[in-house]
């Protein structure tokens, strides 16, 4: 299946680091993301490709195969322009399911194709400001001993899409594999707004992570997300506790790209 957007120029993609760029970046949001599962399945790029915003293409490791993320947290405090984070409605679980993609700036970023939250008033804000496609769910994260349970169903009604995550945190990984620093060290978003697509940067500390046992998924935001359901166990399970993110203004190209 052909991509449905053009395909980026001759710049090559930037490397991925598990640090984010030096450049300094003057915050509009901030937040902290806190109990995190990071969900990975390959999926073709050739069915990431029509989901993507214009003029970015499926980021691809190894140059082949490419992957749809399902990353359950608690969003913690979100606060703008440097203020204090909100106690209440800036504190909320949310669910993701997340596309990785590349410009023709060759910067790497990831792509929502939902972002499931139980804040109301932070999902109607979201959709408004930046056409993020966040829903309204009913959703909780609960922990027990090393047992972490993400539940979310969108509202209204019982038969929206929902999830199920349990998983058994483990041992700190010491040192995160190639493909571990691809799905994980992410210092942007892309997303359409207002017939343009917009890069929007973030930085944080280097992700603690630590293995972790999927005990049990059932989900349909995948599919619901317009993509293939998942076959199989995830090919990455990971856990953190999480780190303090900002977000900055739209950057139009790399540092030196």
């Amino acid at each position: 299946m052909a991509s449905a957007h053009p395909a980026p120029g001759p710049v090559s993609p930037e490397p991925v680091s598990p640090d984010p760029p030096a450049a300094p970046m003057p915050p509009l949001l901030t937040q902290s993301w806190l109990d995190l599962a990071f969900l990975h399945w390959a999926v073709d790029p050739a069915d990431v490709a029509p989901l993507l915003p214009p003029g970015t293409v499926p980021d691809t490791f190894d140059g082949t195969t490419t992957y749809v993320g399902l990353v359950a947290f608690r969003m913690y405090r979100v606060g703008v322009l440097g203020l204090p984070g909100f106690p209440y409605l800036g504190s909320f679980p949310e669910t993701n399911v997340r596309l990785y993609s590349v410009d023709e700036h060759g910067r790497r970023a990831v792509v929502f194709r939902s972002l499931d939250a139980s804040r109301l008033i932070p999902v109607l804000v979201a959709r408004a400001s930046f056409r993020l496609p966040y829903v309204w769910s009913r959703m909780g994260v609960e922990r027990s001993g090393d047992l972490l349970t993400y539940t979310s169903r969108r509202r209204p009604g019982p038969r929206g899409a929902r999830s199920r995550i349990v998983l058994r945190a483990g041992e700190a990984v010491e040192e995160p594999t190639p493909l571990e620093h691809f799905l994980t060290a992410r210092w942007a978003l892309h997303t359409s707004f207002l017939g343009r697509t917009l890069y929007l940067p973030n930085a944080h500390p280097r992700w603690p992570l630590h293995r972790a046992e999927l005990v049990e998924c059932d989900e349909d935001l995948v599919a619901a997300a317009g993509l293939p359901a998942p076959v199989g166990e995830p090919v990455s399970v990971l856990y953190s506790p999480g780190v303090r993110v900002r977000f900055g203004p739209q950057r139009r190209r790399r540092p030196g790209g």
